[in-house]
This record gives C-alpha cells, structure tokens and sequence, in this order.
C-alpha cells in the first residue's frame, strides 16, 4: 500500500510508516497542486497539513484513497462529506498540539498586556523609554474570556487560572452539566456577555458557516474597552479589517493573530501598520514536542485505518 504526504512531518513517524507501507514524502508537493493530484492517484493514505486542499477534484484523482491523515485538528481544507461517502477515513492529530497552542495563547497574552517587549532596538541605541513602558498590566486578577471549550480552550484555561485569572468560556456544543466547567473552575457565558466581560479573549472554534466573522465590527465594538484579542483557530473567524481599525482607534490594547484568512498573508493588506499586534505564520500549534506528537498519532492512526490493526 502507498502513503503519499504532501506536507512536512517529523522524520520519525515518516520512518515508521516506511516500515510498513511504500511511502513517499513530498513536502513541496503543497506548493505544486497539478503534480499533487497526479500523485495521488496511486494512493491509498494522503496525509496532510492545513494547507492541501483534500476537495472533490483531489479525492476523484485518488481512487484507491482509503485514510486521510490530517497533522493538526481543524478539518476546513477536507472534503468530509466526500471522504464519508467514499468510506475515507479521517485521521486527525486531536489533543497532540493543544499544550503547545495553549502556552502560546498565555505567552502572547502576557505581552501584550505587558507591552514591553518591542523596544530592543531603542534601547539597544541608548534611548530609554522607561516612562513609555512602565504602564503594563497584571494578569493577575483579570478575566480570560475562552470562546470554544474544547480540549485546548480547556487547557489554556488551566494555564490562565495559575495566573490567578478569572476564566469565562462560551461552547453551545458543551452542556452546562459537563463535567469541564467544575475541572477548569470556568464560569459559562453566552458570546456578548463574555465579550462584554473579559479582557483578554481567545479563540478555539472551528471555522464553519456559523463562525465565519465571528468576531465581526460589531463584536469587536462589543469588546471591553482596552480588551486584547488572540486567534490561534483560523483566520476566517476574525474580520481582520475591522480589527485593524479597532487597534487603530486604540478601542483594542493588542491583538494577537497566528491564522489569516488568506495564508500566506498578502503584503500591503488591512493589518499592515496596525499598532500593538504581533503576527507569527500559522505555528501556535508547532513545537519540536508537538510536532512529534502530532506525527505519532497520525501515523499510528493511518497504519490502523489500512490495516485494521493487523500486525
């Protein structure tokens, strides 16, 4: 059987899969999408990233596909309702990245509450711009407000409650009787009363229909005033261009974006220039452990899927 991966994966799972499997591994294949649907027409796993579009011409090229390993957890570039009709079985990496993820949403909150880490250069060329920056914030005694409580909403909020934050979430999906809510001392809100309440947010919701600009102008305007903002789930959840005008206006202390909603983003677009926003390419959830982990857990599930778990 072929295991064709079109996007970077630790070398070690790659290793343990060429135990078992004729495999080839074509990181650049992501970037080539013509030779990526001709290579699939010979596969019977594809595993991927974020970035290759697992959609209805990539599946009708590949009729022998059997599992598709996705190395992460958001499921918005795969056909799932084509691979269900195909009896494709969908093998994402859940839980493997979320400490990874969740330390980044605490680092980035702690800077820009802070904001203090981006006069190097200054300093550095003898300036001293003491009084500037001595105006930081406490975490200590503020309110994370967690929009999606999944696995790594619920993680950051046990990384936020150790600072002593007061955590607010909002989850139609979760109960009010889940046990998570006592776990993470996380008291539940609707959306508005949460925007209405925090001061820092942060977002762990898929990217659908109903979340789309979920944090349109008006939500954004519906922020405690001098509020920070982190996106680490998928870009199309934040419309970027009333973000950068909320910074702009100083309605926002900082916002933090690690997904776009075009990737890479385009020079020259509505965030250039915002003020107190930091960027980083899409890595919230890559760390040399999480890539690990997340490596493992897709090769061992794409192994079961092909062989039912037959040694």
């Amino acid at each position: 059987m072929h295991v064709l991966i079109s996007e970077f994966m630790d070398a070690p799972a790659v290793d343990a899969l060429r135990q078992r499997f004729d495999v080839r591994y074509a990181p650049d294949l992501v970037e080539r999408r013509d030779d990526l649907l001709r290579a699939a027409s010979a596969a019977d796993a594809l595993i991927v990233r974020n970035r290759s579009q697992v959609d209805a011409a990539l599946l009708a090229a590949a009729p022998r596909l059997r599992a598709v390993g996705r190395l992460g957890v958001g499921l918005d570039n795969i056909d799932l309702p084509g691979c269900a009709a195909r009896g494709i079985q969908v093998v994402p990496a859940t839980g493997a990245n979320a400490r990874a993820v969740a330390e980044y949403v605490i680092g980035t909150l702690l800077a820009l509450l802070r904001s203090a880490y981006a006069a190097s250069a200054e300093v550095a060329a003898g300036q001293w711009p003491r009084t500037v920056l001595s105006q930081g914030l406490e975490a200590h005694g503020r309110t994370l407000g967690v929009v999606g409580f999944g696995g790594i909403g619920q993680l950051t909020a046990r990384l936020a409650a150790g600072l002593g934050m007061r955590v607010v979430a909002c989850d139609a999906a979760l109960p009010a009787t889940h046990p998570a809510w006592a776990e993470t001392g996380a008291t539940r809100l609707e959306l508005d009363e949460l925007l209405a309440q925090a001061d820092a947010v942060t977002l762990h919701v898929p990217l659908t229909a109903a979340t789309r600009h979920l944090l349109d102008a008006d939500r954004i305007a519906a922020m405690r005033p001098g509020a920070v903002l982190i996106n680490t789930a998928r870009g199309g959840i934040v419309d970027e261009a009333a973000l950068a005008a909320a910074l702009r206006a100083g309605q926002l202390r900082g916002a933090a974006l690690d997904v776009f909603e075009q990737e890479p983003l385009p020079a020259g677009g509505a965030l250039a220039g915002a003020p107190n926003l930091i960027l980083t390419p899409h890595i919230a959830g890559l760390t040399q452990e999480a890539n690990t982990r997340v490596s493992d857990m897709v090769a061992a599930g794409v192994t079961i899927a092909l062989t039912g778990g037959a040694e």
